[in-house]
């Protein structure tokens, strides 16, 4: 639950976002019942079930193994976020019935960090290569821009950015980065940067957006709803093809996407459950009956060609929780 924590509060650093010990703490609680409850129960387990309940003992613990304190902010800013939440609700509703907007053109993107070759828990492969001289762990950041719409029908092709236009990988599966399932883009620090973005928007987004609504025969009309984040231009709606002038921007008010944005209700971290399931079902086929161990499957037979299927794997399986989550983040 804290690994799953970590990443969580490092998004909302990188963000900008504030975070106050209330609002870790819920979080905490909301992971770990969502792990509680993929996990078969015994008689123990179920007499256990309520036994965290994300103290401020266990808070200040967690703190001094993390170092977290440096992202958490008390006072006035969490109430203005608040303030500002509830302020922006009303403009969004506003907004929806004034146009006539309804869940199948409301769309949301939000880009989350990715350790895509790093093991979920402390496990003989992490032990061992912390024991290997010279080696360092792998963990392999990846950068994902995940984007639906509020019914849950129509999510978009995802972005990766990775650190590395060519990977050997590709050479020697002969794979054509156009012909992947994700718009890859690479820069030394695989981030998403705007001019990856508006790319995006109009060679993707914009494209699967319009075929989407012809198919369904809903009126050309579109919203995405987008934070502040450093990659989304201010002006976005400015750099989009006149073919795609149908999209209408909104921008999230600052300090407010721990509680407005929609990805964050859950999406982001059900996808990076879904992943890790199929990574794990991946290592034991291909382990299974054999003598490799852990760390030879990581170092030798897991590359960002598999990675890349794994993660088409959970996009696609991101569905029955879709839906309802993002109708719930801007209900």
């Amino acid at each position: 639950m804290e690994k799953l924590l970590m990443v969580w509060v490092t998004e909302k650093q990188l963000k900008g976002n504030t975070l106050t010990q209330g609002i870790i703490c819920e979080k905490a609680r909301a992971i770990y019942g969502d792990l509680l409850n993929q996990t078969p129960l015994t008689s123990t387990d179920e007499a256990s079930e309520d036994s965290f309940k994300a103290s401020r003992g266990w808070f200040d613990n967690f703190r001094k193994r993390t170092g977290i304190h440096s992202v958490v902010r008390h006072g006035e800013a969490a109430s203005s976020d608040v303030k500002a939440a509830e302020d922006y609700l009303k403009t969004f509703s506003e907004l929806i019935e004034a146009n006539g907007y309804i869940p199948q053109q409301v769309f949301n993107c939000d880009e989350t960090g990715f350790f895509w070759k790093k093991m979920p828990n402390r496990t003989y492969i992490t032990a061992e290569e912390k024991l290997m001289p010279g080696h360092k762990p792998m963990k392999g950041r990846i950068t994902l821009a995940l984007c639906a719409n509020v019914s849950g029908d129509c999510k978009i092709k995802l972005l990766l950015v990775y650190h590395s236009e060519n990977t050997r990988a590709f050479k020697s599966h002969k794979i054509l980065k156009e012909k992947l399932q994700v718009m890859w883009r690479a820069n030394p620090k695989a981030w998403v940067t705007r001019q990856f973005f508006v790319q995006w928007v109009n060679m993707v987004f914009g494209p699967s957006v319009k075929k989407y609504l012809q198919e369904n025969n809903l009126p050309m009309q579109a919203l995405l709803v987008l934070d502040n984040a450093p990659a989304h231009p201010p002006n976005l709606e400015h750099d989009i093809l006149e073919e795609f002038k149908f999209i209408k921007v909104l921008y999230l008010p600052p300090n407010t996407t721990h509680i407005l944005q929609p990805m964050d209700q859950q999406v982001f971290s059900n996808f990076k459950k879904l992943y890790t399931k199929h990574l794990f079902w991946r290592c034991f086929e291909v382990t299974e009956n054999t003598n490799l161990t852990l760390r030879e499957y990581w170092k030798d037979h897991f590359n960002i060609v598999v990675c890349l299927r794994i993660i088409d794997q959970a996009w696609l399986s991101v569905t029955e929780d879709l839906d309802l989550c993002m109708e719930e983040a801007v209900a």
